[in-house]
C-alpha cells in the first residue's frame, strides 16, 4: 500500500501541485518570490556546505514559515549552547526565509526545495544530517522517505493532531499512515495530540509528549526585554498602559470606539496600538479616526511625545517588547478570523483581552478558563470589561497573575525535546 501512494503522490499530486503553484505565482507576488529564491538552492548549498567543520554533526531543522521558526528557536538554541553542532534550517514560506536569513544560530539558511522525489534526494545527499527536526505540521512525503532509506533520525516536534483534523478522513489517513511511521520520535504538545497520532498506527514508543516550546519562547524573550527599552518610562509614568496588538481594522473598530469613550472617565489611560500591517494607508487610517478627539503620535516619533493619548507603532518586530509596558493587553486579529499569539501578552502577568473568534488558539481558550483572558463580543463587553479592569486595582493585578501563572506552568518543553534529541545525536 505505501508503494500505491507514492506512486499516487509523485505521479499525481506533485505534478498538479507543481503546476498550481506555477499558475498561482502569476498573481501571488510571495508565491513568485518563493519560486526565485529556490533557482540556485542547490548551487548556494554546495558553496554554503564547504563551509562547514567536518568533524561536527549536523542537525537539519525545518520549519514551514516564521511562526514555526519561532518554536524551533529555543531547541536550536540550547543545542548551539550545549553540542558542538553544524545546524542547517530550512524553511518552505519566503517570509520565514526572508526574515531568518541573519539568524545568529544557524550554519546554513536555505529554502526547501519543491518535494519532488530527485530533489528531496538531491537535498538529503548535499545536507547530510545526522538528525532532522520537522516543526509542527509542515512534513513532505519524500523527504521523510528519503530520510527514512537513509536512516537518518527524523522528529516530529510541537506536533498537533486535533480530533477533527482532515488528515483523520478515510483516505488522508491512509495515505498519512506511511508518513507518520517513518518518525523516529513524534514528540506532542497534550496527550489527546499523543491519542491523535496513534489512531495512525504509531508506536506508542515513539511518542511522546512534552508541551510547546512556544511558552519557553515568550519568556526567555520577556527575559531579554527587561534589558530593551523603546518607550522611556518618564512617558509611561502615572498612566494606565493598554496595548493592542496585531490588529486588523475589524478590531480597531470596536477597541478605538470604545476607548475613546474610556477617556472621557479616566485621562490618565494610554493606548498603544501596533497595527499587525503598519502600511502608511492603515496608519493614516487610524490617525483619521482620531483626529479632533484624541492626539495621536507615531512610534518613530516617539522623541516628541507631549502628551499623546494614542502612540501608533509604525514598524514591526517588537510587539512582544512593547507588552512589558502594558496594565492591560488586546491581542488582535480575534475579530477578523483568527487571535493572534496571546502568550507574548500573559507572559508579563498582565490580563488579556481578545474578540470571538479563538478556534485557532488552545492558549485562548485555556487563558479564559484561568481567568487570566478575558473574551469580549463587542463594544459594550470590551468596555466593560475594560473599565472594571482600570478602575480596579485588584481585579487587574488578580487577573494578570493568573495569565503569568498560566505560562509558568508550561515552560519546560525545551528541555524534554533537548534530552530527547541528546540520546540520538
Amino acid at each position: 500500500m505505501k508503494n500505491l501512494w507514492q506512486f499516487i503522490y509523485n505521479s499525481i499530486f506533485i505534478p498538479v501541485f507543481a503546476l498550481l503553484i506555477r499558475l498561482a505565482s502569476i498573481f501571488n507576488k510571495k508565491i513568485k518570490r518563493g519560486i526565485r529564491g529556490r533557482k540556485r538552492i542547490f548551487e548556494d548549498l554546495i558553496l554554503n556546505r564547504t563551509a562547514l567543520n567536518n568533524n561536527k554533526k549536523i542537525i537539519w531543522f525545518h520549519s514551514s514559515s516564521l511562526g514555526e521558526f519561532e518554536q524551533a528557536k529555543p531547541i536550536i538554541e540550547k543545542l548551539d549552547k550545549e553540542i558542538n553542532l553544524n545546524i542547517i534550517v530550512s524553511f518552505y514560506s519566503p517570509s520565514g526565509y526572508d526574515n531568518s536569513k541573519k539568524y545568529p544560530h544557524a550554519d546554513i539558511i536555505t529554502y526547501m526545495p519543491l518535494d519532488t522525489k530527485w530533489r528531496a534526494e538531491k537535498f538529503i545527499n548535499l545536507i547530510k544530517p545526522s538528525v532532522s527536526v520537522f516543526m509542527r505540521y509542515d512534513i513532505w512525503p519524500n523527504h521523510i522517505w528519503t530520510l527514512g532509506r537513509n536512516n537518518i533520525p527524523v522528529f516530529l516536534v510541537d506536533a498537533t493532531m486535533k480530533k477533527k483534523s482532515l488528515r483523520k478522513l478515510p483516505l488522508i489517513k491512509s495515505f498519512h499512515r506511511y508518513i507518520f511511521r517513518e518518525f523516529s520520535k513524534i514528540l506532542t504538545i497534550t496527550s489527546e495530540d499523543a491519542e491523535g497520532f496513534k489512531d495512525f498506527g504509531c508506536d506508542p514508543e515513539k511518542i511522546k509528549v512534552v508541551g510547546d516550546t512556544r511558552f519557553d519562547r515568550v519568556y526567555g524573550r520577556s527575559l531579554a526585554a527587561k534589558n530593551t527599552e523603546i518607550i522611556d518610562e518618564n512617558i509611561l509614568q502615572n498612566k494606565k498602559v493598554l496595548v493592542a496588538g496585531s490588529t486588523w481594522e475589524q478590531d480597531e473598530d470596536v477597541l478605538m470606539s470604545v476607548f475613546k469613550k474610556l477617556v472621557e472617565f479616566d485621562r490618565e489611560i494610554l493606548l498603544i496600538i501596533a497595527p499587525h500591517e503598519p502600511t502608511l494607508l492603515h496608519l493614516e487610517k487610524i490617525e483619521n479616526e482620531f483626529a479632533g478627539v484624541l492626539s495621536t503620535i507615531r512610534l518613530s516619533h516617539i522623541k516628541n511625545y507631549i502628551n499623546q493619548r494614542v502612540i501608533i507603532v509604525d514598524s514591526i518586530g517588537i510587539l512582544s517588547i512593547l507588552y512589558k509596558y502594558a496594565d492591560v493587553a488586546f491581542v488582535g486579529g480575534s475579530f477578523k478570523q483568527n487571535v493572534h499569539n496571546v502568550l507574548e501578552a500573559a507572559v508579563y502577568g498582565i490580563p488579556v483581552l481578545f474578540g470571538p473568534k479563538i478556534e485557532n488558539s488552545q492558549e485562548a481558550k485555556q487563558l479564559v478558563e484561568t481567568a487570566g483572558g478575558m473574551l469580549v463580543r463587542g463594544k459594550k463587553e470590551m468596555y466593560r470589561r475594560l473599565r472594571s479592569l482600570f478602575l480596579d486595582d485588584n481585579l487587574r493585578r488578580r487577573r494578570g497573575e493568573k495569565s503569568f501563572e498560566y505560562v509558568q506552568r508550561n515552560i519546560g518543553a525545551t528541555e524534554k525535546i533537548y534530552s530527547e534529541i541528546k540520546k540520538i545525536i
